[in-house]
């Protein structure tokens, strides 16, 4: 049997009543549509999160070690996400999702500190009411950051959609 998640799903309000959806296959990363009947039977799998830390980029595999055995595992980048790779940090917590001790998931944290490598000069009575300007950041990423921020400033990042929180505490 495959597991999938839902990506999304439609309720049809027919005389049969319907539920139209979009599946992922969590193994393959393939998605399809699928049309469910109220009658029809769908097993539900308990997944297990655990803790795991980045601890290198292996080539064409990235190395995790699980925190609570210091076993290691590594998980092919196209399986990661090559969007998700530059946020990866040395040390970084990361959960992975798993099923009968294979991994089907990787979570990221919501949000990471970098620091701008490059963006436009700041300029002298712009307020952080202005409209942001392009910026990018030390990991490769490009984001729009406030005009105040200038190179060298550590800032807040959310991985999900690389856009700016705030300006690092640190």
């Amino acid at each position: 049997a495959c597991i999938v998640a839902i990506a999304s799903m439609r309720l049809m309000l027919t005389w049969r009543g319907m539920v139209q959806t979009k599946l992922r296959n969590l193994r393959s990363g393939t998605q399809t549509e699928n049309r469910f009947r109220s009658e029809d039977k769908v097993e539900r799998v308990t997944l297990e999160q655990k803790d795991f830390s980045y601890l290198f980029d292996n080539g064409d595999s990235l190395v995790f070690m699980d925190d609570g055995t210091y076993e290691q595992i590594e998980l092919q980048k196209d399986w990661v996400g090559e969007e998700r790779i530059p946020y990866l940090q040395e040390g970084m917590k990361v959960v992975i999702e798993m099923h009968e001790e294979r991994p089907i998931g990787l979570s990221l944290p919501e949000q990471v500190t970098l620091e701008v490598a490059e963006t436009e000069p700041t300029v002298k009575g712009q307020t952080a009411s202005s409209s942001y300007k392009p910026a990018m950041l030390s990991n490769g990423v490009r984001t729009m950051v406030p005009p105040h921020i200038a190179a060298g400033t550590r800032v807040v990042i959310m991985t999900a959609d690389a856009s700016y929180v705030e300006r690092a505490k640190d």
